[in-house]
């Protein structure tokens, strides 16, 4: 992985890493927001200014590609490099609640 791609996705922020996660199925923006919204149960709410620059950053970065439009609606979906990134930081994660749960 390119150092540089690691250096500003790892960690990841909660947006990035949520519009990842939404993204291993096509999705668009507003989707990605809805979908997002629903299984944080509301905690988390991307506005459509991050949103979209966040998806043009991913875009361009790599991690997602545009797959094609619908009614207006630009569709994306995660890249293999989207995928690996992502990986890294379930493990991340995972090592942060794990460790969390030796020290209660």
């Amino acid at each position: 992985m390119d150092p540089h791609i690691k250096k500003v996705y790892v960690p990841m922020t909660e947006t990035g890493f949520y519009i990842l996660l939404s993204l291993r199925e096509p999705n668009h923006g507003y989707g990605i927001t809805q979908m997002v919204k629903e299984i944080t149960d509301g905690d988390i709410t991307i506005t459509p200014g991050t949103m979209y620059g966040t998806l043009s950053k991913m875009e361009k970065d790599g991690l997602i590609s545009f797959v094609r439009e619908e009614e207006k609606r630009k569709i994306y979906r995660i890249t293999d490099l989207g995928t690996e990134v992502l990986q890294i930081e379930m493990k991340r994660i995972d090592r942060l609640y794990r460790n969390m749960k030796e020290m209660s």
